[in-house]
């Protein structure tokens, strides 16, 4: 692509209308002037199903996540793609190519995601045949949800965490209008603090929780806004809210907590998601000289044959397991296998489609709000609406564990309760960032809270063309 501003490059297309699934019954359309898109009910449904469609790029949906386990203790990476290398040992450069499509993919994302909001509520549902206010209104909170969960994306690679200086610190750009013509200097707009970044995603996420329904088939839904708005305030050290999204999602049972662990080859049906990336033999990347999300978890996290072998449990990983036999997610969900590097090891089988290449990234789960409400309650000295204890001992039992006492129960406990349940789906490194420790056993300072490559460097192609932007400390 052409030296250019990507978040401007990425709104001039406006916005590329592709099916995520067959079944929605949705015709693809490129570079669709606002008018035609919003003239019937097809191309409106279709510009809100676009949005997802470009949440499957592998570069939101696949990299980051497993960036987020190897740049931690979860992930032993021993893959030979430079620009990965480059993250793993904490010498990401602004010219690194990877992190340069997920600032990209983002912003188209954002994009698309601006034109529904921004160019459908004007629009008059009585000249739309089967369009109505209600149905108008979850549209723009699909596009709402989508926007939200992508910028908590980027703030959280991008920026240093709330904790390094009570979220003054720089954030990422807000960019809340589709790019329509005018001036492209209006686009070429400075970082926002981690702060406004956060409330911009708080607002969507509360607007998107007003509109969205109960239940909305494959797409986001109540739930979904609940339990991503709860991580947010989990993040945020805002316990009282964090425990109460957890629990709203929890205490109104359309999520139970699902038998087994059959959800990670299920997520079309299972009760576990809150919101889930689904990806299925026809899906393809938008992009195809940029993997879909599918092919990045099953490229990374397989051995062969049929996948690279370059995403192994580490030692640690296996150690902290191994400390106490019997736990299902390590006997159930993984497999003995030779990584890219001749290691004996193992594997996660949480993505282990690579007939179909049709593995689903983990987005929200109903586990995690069992988590979230017993962190946010434990660190409150508050019970809303189950004891810390009776929260991990749940998802203990599942795990085929015997119960903690409430002798044994801290935060250290908590904490490995949720390395464990939610290793390989990307948490890994905000967790241990936020709690202020070192993203490495025995790491050295370039892999401790607060240092320089522990976040990404605004890429090269926007500090080149955007004037306006601050470049992150210690980037070449």
């Amino acid at each position: 692509m052409k030296k250019t501003n990507k978040a401007i490059a990425a709104l001039f297309g406006l916005l590329m209308i592709v099916s995520c699934e067959d079944r929605l019954d949705v015709v693809a359309e490129n570079n669709v002037a606002s008018s035609t898109i919003f003239s019937t009910f097809a191309t409106i449904n279709g510009a809100v199903v676009g949005v997802y469609s470009k949440n499957q790029s592998g570069d939101l949906n696949g990299n980051p996540q497993l960036m987020s386990d190897f740049m931690s203790d979860n992930v032993n990476f021993v893959g030979s793609f430079p620009s990965l290398q480059e993250v793993d040992q904490f010498e990401t450069l602004a010219t690194n190519t990877t992190i340069d499509n997920i600032w990209l993919d983002a912003y188209e994302l954002i994009g698309a995601a601006n034109n529904v909001i921004v160019n459908l509520p004007p629009v008059d549902p009585a000249e739309i045949n089967g369009l109505d206010e209600a149905t108008k209104a979850v549209f723009v909170a699909e596009a709402k949800f989508l926007r939200a969960y992508t910028y908590f994306q980027l703030v959280n690679l991008f920026a240093q965490p709330y904790q390094f200086s009570g979220g003054t610190n720089l954030g990422v750009p807000i960019v809340s209008q589709p790019f329509e013509g005018g001036e492209i200097s209006e686009f070429q707009l400075e970082r926002s603090t981690v702060n406004e970044v956060h409330a911009f995603i708080e607002q969507d996420l509360l607007d998107a929780i007003a509109d969205l329904p109960v239940d909305n088939g494959e797409r986001a839904e109540q739930a979904s806004a609940q339990g991503l708005l709860s991580r947010l305030y989990l993040y945020r050290e805002n316990w009282a809210g964090a425990a109460d999204l957890a629990n709203q999602v929890i205490a109104a049972g359309n999520h139970p907590l699902a038998a087994n662990y059959d959800f990670y080859n299920n997520a079309e049906t299972s009760s576990e998601h809150l919101f889930v990336v689904i990806n299925t033999p026809t899906d393809g990347p938008q992009d195809e000289s940029v993997p879909g999300s599918d092919e990045v978890y099953v490229n990374f996290y397989n051995a062969s044959p049929g996948g690279r072998g370059d995403a192994p449990f580490s030692q640690d990983l296996i150690d902290a397991f191994n400390a106490e036999p019997g736990d299902r997610r390590f006997d159930e969900l993984s497999v003995a296998a030779t990584d890219a590097g001749g290691n004996n090891t193992f594997f996660t089988t949480k993505y282990n489609d690579v007939v179909d290449n049709a593995s689903d990234g983990m987005g929200v789960r109903v586990t995690e709000m069992y988590l979230n409400r017993a962190e946010a309650n434990f660190r409150a000295g508050t019970s809303v609406g189950a004891t810390p204890l009776a929260d991990i001992n749940t998802l203990r039992s599942r795990a085929g564990l015997a119960d903690l006492t409430a002798g044994n129960l801290d935060l250290d406990a908590i904490s490995l309760e949720r390395r464990k349940e939610l290793c390989f789906e990307g948490h890994r490194r905000m967790d241990l960032l936020r709690n202020g420790l070192n993203l490495r056993p025995g790491g050295g300072p370039e892999s401790a809270p607060g240092a320089d490559k522990v976040i990404f460097p605004i890429v090269d192609d926007e500090t080149t063309n955007n004037p306006n932007i601050t470049q992150n400390p210690g980037t070449f």
